[in-house]
């Protein structure tokens, strides 16, 4: 039978919890008790959560962890991470804690530029269209000044516009490809409605263009909209020492680790199956204070990508050298933040991260981000060339398996206790629970007779 429903944005919070849980649940009460759970105790909090997108049911939590002792360009930091995969804070932590004492993390802005697109379909000469364009150039600023007036204040705007002829990968395809400042926004919203405002001067000057015949007039807008592929709003995050300063005092020579560290970074420059994974590592520092501060993680994780392929081939992000007895580790990567406007400032764990962070300016968030991304990559390779990944991944996923496994504290301790010198795996700590278990229940036993 269909479980399609009508109207079903219209029914109240309870009643679409009541048909979700009647429909598609075996024990509908359990279902309604488990969401409810997580909503606020406080109804105006609450009220604020329901309204951040359509449809809301409940809450879905994500750890809020942080790491202290980032020190970048001399400033120390805390900064704070939703995520919940096991090891990122720690090993991020732990990253920080080594470079803090190493110089910290030097970070720079390449670029800010932000970039928008109006795509549309001219059946015609192109030279007439290009001098169509050149001559209403200027109404694209001045019929977009109402929405630009406010950014302008702020130092920020429209930057250029062009015309961009994509006939050759498409028939009659062309765009008005323009950039932004938009300062400490996002400015998704900012942009889309400039392109908008394009798409109509566009049309409006074109069927008034003496120069066009009838055909040419009607120029044929498909989508005005953004890009998230953000090439020219780039930050650059690096950290060095002198190869000697890479010893822990754990028996692991410097020069061998740093030769090791940068054979593992060529390999993933080269090979895009290590890449990805490579990457992903560089992301989980990334979109952890993303999400932590309120940004789009997925427009993020998009461009940034989208930047891992700009040569023609998906390869790392971050890059390694040793010269003249100096090991440098650092990572461009496109980062389009902000700090104000969206949920910067209506969520309140966001505006708590933001004032953790000093509330950062967007050009600072950037480099707060990227110091974040090389770190966790750096704890990563770390670990893949020395003791391996699953060796400290592993311990920290163990409270996790425990708790799948329902342990009370005293089965923790013991476990985490045993495996200090143990490898963990799923299967050990499940056999290690049940020996734990069978000789309590006898101990218990015994204790009767």
């Amino acid at each position: 039978m269909s479980k399609a429903i009508a109207g079903f944005s219209k029914l109240t919070k309870q009643e679409k919890i009541n048909w979700i849980a009647n429909e598609y649940f075996t024990n509908p009460a359990v279902a309604v008790s488990l969401l409810k759970k997580y909503w606020n105790n406080d109804e105006n909090l609450q009220k604020l959560h329901d309204e951040f997108i359509e449809n809301t049911i409940t809450n879905f939590y994500l750890p809020l962890g942080v790491c202290p002792n980032f020190n970048i360009n001399g400033r120390e930091y805390t900064i704070p991470m939703a995520i919940e995969e096991s090891s990122v804070v720690a090993a991020a932590s732990k990253a920080a804690k080594f470079w803090a004492q190493r110089g910290g993390f030097k970070t720079m802005i390449l670029g800010t530029e932000k970039i928008g697109q109006v795509h549309f379909i001219y059946k015609g000469d192109k030279q007439k269209l290009t001098a169509f364009f050149n001559t209403i150039k200027p109404r694209f600023f001045n019929e977009t000044e109402s929405i630009t007036k406010n950014m302008q204040k702020r130092g920020g705007g429209i930057t250029d516009i062009e015309l961009r002829d994509k006939t050759e990968s498409l028939d009659n395809y062309y765009q008005l490809h323009a950039t932004f400042e938009t300062k400490d926004s996002m400015g998704a919203n900012f942009i889309n409605s400039c392109l908008e405002q394009f798409s109509k001067t566009l049309k409006n000057e074109a069927l008034q263009y003496n120069d066009f015949n009838e055909d040419e007039k009607h120029i044929e807008t498909v989508m005005s909209i953004l890009s998230n592929y953000v090439p020219n709003c780039v930050v650059r995050a690096e950290v060095s020492c002198p190869v000697a300063d890479l010893s822990e005092g754990n028996n692991i020579d410097p020069q061998e680790f740093a030769e090791k560290f940068v054979t593992a970074v060529k390999i993933a420059e080269v090979e895009p199956f290590r890449a990805v994974t490579h990457n992903k590592g560089v992301m989980n520092g990334i979109d952890a204070v993303v999400v932590a501060t309120g940004n789009d993680f997925r427009a993020v994780e998009a461009g940034v990508h989208a930047y891992a392929s700009k040569n023609g081939t998906y390869s790392s992000l971050s890059h390694a050298k040793i010269e003249n007895g100096i090991f440098t580790f650092w990572m461009d990567v496109p980062l389009a933040l902000g700090t104000v406007g969206g949920l910067t400032t209506l969520h309140p764990l966001v505006k708590f991260s933001l004032e953790m962070l000093g509330n950062p300016t967007a050009k600072e968030l950037m480099q707060i981000v990227a110091a974040a991304g090389l770190a966790q990559n750096f704890a990563a390779l770390r670990s893949l060339t020395t003791t391996g990944i699953q060796q400290g991944h592993m311990k920290m996923h163990l409270m996790n398996i425990l708790n799948q496994l329902e342990a009370n504290e005293s089965e923790k301790l013991q476990t985490v206790k045993h495996f200090e010198q143990n490898t963990v795996t799923h299967a050990a700590v499940v056999d290690f629970i049940k020996d734990l278990r069978k000789a309590t229940a006898s101990n218990i036993e015994t204790d009767i007779l």
